[in-house]
């Protein structure tokens, strides 16, 4: 068993936009941070999925030219609804509060919550993990905490603070001693720029 997680490149957004499922496109360091990636995937990587919005399908690509990559809608980042493309800052309070006082149940309004993120992920993973390997997944970070949180049996509610993902990252599934599932982060740069997933105060 080897799947290979791979979380797409830096996107060209703004600090503190809500963003899931917007199709946002790439910064220009992109083939700067593909060369980086290369280095940790094997060339034996027989079967390549993609989330198919455009930050990870360019990866998936450029990554991956010779393959054919299968695009699934289930590996995209969780559906903001009508936050996407909000700053966190200025979403009203009394809206956010329920969704950040229990996010893993409670779904963005006309969106979803990580549960929901979770079930069609894990329901995907499951399906892929049938498929001939090594396995590629190139996806986000959401998909990817929700795919680890599966095999670690780790609670949503830690995904965050357990799984430190940067953007570019390559994470290795692979089978244990008692024929479970675990994981290897082989890459993991630290941005210059943190990430902001929530308000700056709340």
């Amino acid at each position: 068993m080897e799947i290979y997680l791979i979380r797409h490149t830096t996107p060209d957004i703004v600090k503190g936009l809500c963003y899931g499922q917007t199709d946002l496109d790439v910064i220009d360091t992109f083939f700067q941070e593909v060369e980086q990636i290369k280095p940790h995937l094997p060339a034996t990587i027989t079967t390549v999925y993609s989330s198919p919005l455009q930050r990870c399908s360019k990866l998936a690509n450029v990554l991956f030219p010779t393959h054919t990559i299968t695009y699934h809608a289930h590996l995209q980042e969780i559906n903001c609804g009508d936050w996407e493309m909000q700053h966190w800052d200025e979403i009203p309070k009394q809206a956010l509060q329920p969704f950040l006082a229990d996010f893993v149940n409670v779904a963005m309004p006309s969106g979803e919550s990580y549960i929901d993120l979770y079930n069609r992920v894990t329901a995907c993973f499951n399906q892929i993990t049938k498929q001939p390997k090594p396995i590629a997944i190139v996806a986000h970070g959401g998909v990817i905490r929700s795919i680890l949180s599966h095999i670690t049996n780790t609670p949503l509610i830690e995904a965050f603070n357990v799984f430190k993902l940067y953007y570019g990252c390559v994470v290795k599934i692979m089978t244990d001693n008692n024929e479970g599932l675990t994981y290897q982060i082989l890459h993991n740069v630290l941005p210059l720029q943190p990430e902001q997933h929530k308000p700056s105060v709340l």
